[in-house]
């Protein structure tokens, strides 16, 4: 077995007094697609949040390819430039075209020249189906278009790893299915990707692992057809009651 690409040990977190990571140990490897789910406030987006130190930790340590990522004195640009992260509201900058969106980062962080972050960008724009947009602004895209575009920008920088947080939850029911292409399209692809959703039918059919969360704790981890056939945790068994219950579809 290869050595994890992302490792938490031991890590815990709290808001105040309110615990919201409590002992996470757990591995994600290279390669691989995991889906977190579980109900709101169950400390999700926290998780993924602390791999790139949006979420600080109190204790505990988070490794990235062996390296202690809330080490003192650690470089957050080069970390973040290294991570992948794909937000719920798109976070592009909006006086910016998507071309220029795409190439900011490759150019400043990463020294690329003019013409091969162009490059780069582009054949990343066409990828997600946007090469015709390269010289819109945000607000003249659609919901679907501009989380497409942000997930063209996070690819831009050649990360090992894209974080997603809630990516869909932001949009109309009827652009989510073409920003759930692209990711399936990623992660045949071989993309390690971890991914916070609600989307349940994305993650029985993409994910290779899900991590089933509650109170800020991994309850359960399984394969999608176990989670979704057999679930172990009891609270594992009441989450998925209802999220099939009558008027719960999509959730």
């Amino acid at each position: 077995m290869t050595p994890p690409l992302i490792e938490f040990q031991q890590v815990h977190k709290r808001y105040g007094d309110q615990p919201a990571l409590v002992d996470i140990n757990e591995q994600i490897h290279a390669g691989e697609v995991l889906v977190v789910c579980g109900p709101s406030g169950s400390g999700k987006s926290t998780l993924i949040r602390t791999i790139n130190r949006l979420e600080p930790i109190q204790s505990g340590r988070i490794l990235l390819k062996g390296q202690d990522v809330h080490r003192p004195g650690l470089d957050l640009n080069a970390l973040r430039a290294g991570i992948g992260f794909v937000f719920q509201q798109f976070n592009l900058f909006p006086h910016l075209k998507v071309l220029e969106n795409c190439t900011l980062a490759p150019q400043r962080l990463l020294g690329l020249g003019a013409d091969e972050a162009r490059d780069r960008a582009t054949q990343l724009l066409q990828r997600v189906g946007l090469g015709h947009k390269l010289d819109a602004r945000p607000d003249q895209l659609s919901g679907g278009q501009q989380q497409r575009v942000a997930i063209a920008r996070a690819l831009a920088m050649q990360p090992p790893v894209l974080l997603f947080d809630e990516p869909t939850s932001a949009l109309d029911p009827e652009m989510v299915g073409e920003v759930l292409a692209v990711m399936q399209d990623l992660a045949r692809d071989g993309m390690t990707m971890v991914c916070v959703t609600h989307e349940m039918g994305f993650a029985a059919e993409v994910a290779d692992r899900l991590w089933f969360m509650d109170a800020g704790r991994v309850l359960e981890r399984a394969t999608p057809q176990a989670f979704f056939s057999d679930p172990q945790h009891p609270r594992a068994r009441q989450f998925l009651r209802e999220i099939r219950a009558p008027g719960m579809a999509g959730r």
